[in-house]
């Protein structure tokens, strides 16, 4: 029997984007089980999270979109090129992909990666609701929604900056704790002409004509600019972290991360990540490894195999035992694990969200986007954490971090912090709390769209 309402979804598939909007859209259809769900990704993308995750939701269904790539096409090495290649075929790839997929189907709502921007586009032509996703904090949205004030006030470029980095961000809702170095590029500095710097600034002038906007947050983290959100748009739900509310069974252990773990004293273990797509260039990897090596830490380093030729000459087999380098490690059950002391980051936000959520204090390596906000919120305003001075790895400086969180009594007084914080999410996402609350609103307003 066929539903009423119908919501197709459009994901960003790039970095980790696609899952965590995944795992929110798996939610509202185990929900709302008379509300079909229709995924659209890249094939590529698509692959991954059903690696990830198990298919078995009748009402949620994944279809591929073209990537952009044309056939035989030879990659030149320039930054972000697939990126870059994929939003040139947008949004046409989306409405074939659509129209070959859902056929005489309706459609009664449009949700999206906020990114997409011509999504609210796409919707106001079906004449039914924008919802996009914010897949890190409200902070960060912030500043790509306050884009064009910000250049106001700021002005335009590195000579406009020079000077001034260290300038608090205090004329933003909620932003005092932030510095104009923080935040992301495309907005006051770097090339404010890339496809991603335009589709983001395109996304912040969007923003006032959403139906609503999830976000993968919690309002408790900051209320000012939940309340500035609020008298912004329609509808601001915070809903997460989705990181941690997840269905989906755990990742697997394939590289017996946890086993090591195991074995090794409480709170005695470096634990480094930085994510899918992010790494520091090739002398930081060495500077790390070197403090690693020096400072007696055991530790548990997740590094492509194709990285590790950045290593120091000798550094695996003279570490053999203490250190463990993995080509892939279960991210969120690492840092839950007992033996893990510190995490050092590229502060990406579900990194974030997942290191409080194991207790676990951060050495900050902040390498672009949101990563610097992320960072400063984790260093001043929450302060469960120490940067690098210079922002780079050096030999000295990452073992002064190593030591100051494993060895000394700031480092206790972060956990003790971080526990705060992770109560504070935990009550959120808790059967009453706000992100919760959000959450029903949020599958009302999907479930009661009607196609038009």
């Amino acid at each position: 029997m066929p539903t009423e309402s119908h919501v197709i979804v459009l994901a960003f598939p790039f970095g980790s984007h696609a899952a965590p909007l995944h795992t929110l859209v798996r939610k509202l259809a185990t929900a709302a089980p008379d509300v079909s769900f229709s995924f659209f990704n890249t094939a590529k993308s698509n692959s991954s999270i059903t690696a990830l995750e198990d298919h078995d939701i009748g009402n949620l269904k994944a279809y591929n979109v073209a990537d952009g790539v044309p056939e035989n096409y030879v990659y030149t090495g320039k930054r972000q090129e697939d990126i870059e290649l994929f939003m040139k075929a947008t949004p046409g790839n989306f409405k074939r992909a659509i129209e070959v997929a859902i056929e005489e189907k309706k459609i009664s709502c449009v949700m999206s990666d906020a990114f997409l921007w011509f999504a609210g586009d796409m919707a106001e032509e079906m004449k039914v609701s924008w919802v996009p996703l914010w897949l890190s904090g409200q902070f960060s949205l912030s500043t790509h929604f306050y884009t064009d004030l910000l250049r106001d006030m700021i002005g335009i470029g590195t000579h406009a900056i020079a000077g001034r980095e260290d300038e608090p961000l205090d004329f933003l809702p909620g932003m005092s704790g932030f510095h104009i170095e923080d935040l992301q590029e495309g907005i006051v500095f770097g090339d404010m002409e890339s496809p991603l710097s335009i589709m983001l600034h395109r996304m912040g002038q969007m923003l006032p004509r959403v139906a609503a906007i999830a976000i993968n947050s919690f309002e408790e983290l900051n209320p000012t600019i939940t309340n500035d959100f609020k008298s912004k748009f329609q509808k601001c739900l915070n809903v997460g972290p989705f990181s941690i509310m997840s269905s989906v069974p755990s990742d697997s252990d394939e590289s017996g991360c946890l086993l090591w773990l195991d074995g090794q004293k409480t709170a005695s273990v470096a634990y480094v990540g930085f994510g899918r797509l992010m790494t520091p260039p090739p002398h930081e990897q060495a500077a790390l490894a070197e403090a690693l090596e020096a400072s007696g830490v055991p530790f548990l380093w997740s590094l492509k195999d194709s990285l590790k030729v950045n290593l120091p000459y000798g550094f695996l087999d003279r570490t053999k035992g203490r250190g463990n380098v993995v080509s892939w490690a279960p991210q969120l059950r690492v840092l839950a694990h007992p033996a893990v002391g510190v995490f050092v980051t590229h502060c990406g936000w579900n990194s974030v969200v997942e290191s409080v959520m194991g207790g676990v204090p951060m050495i900050c390596r902040p390498i672009l986007g949101d990563h610097r906000l992320n960072g400063r919120m984790v260093t001043d305003v929450w302060q469960i954490g120490v940067g690098i001075k210079g922002g780079v790895f050096t030999r000295d400086g990452t073992m002064r971090g190593l030591d100051l969180i494993l060895s000394k009594e700031k480092g206790k007084r972060m956990r003790e912090k971080i526990g705060a914080i992770k109560e504070m999410m935990e009550k959120a996402i808790g059967p009453q709390g706000s992100s919760s609350e959000n959450f029903k609103t949020l599958l009302e307003l999907v479930s009661m769209c009607k196609a038009s």
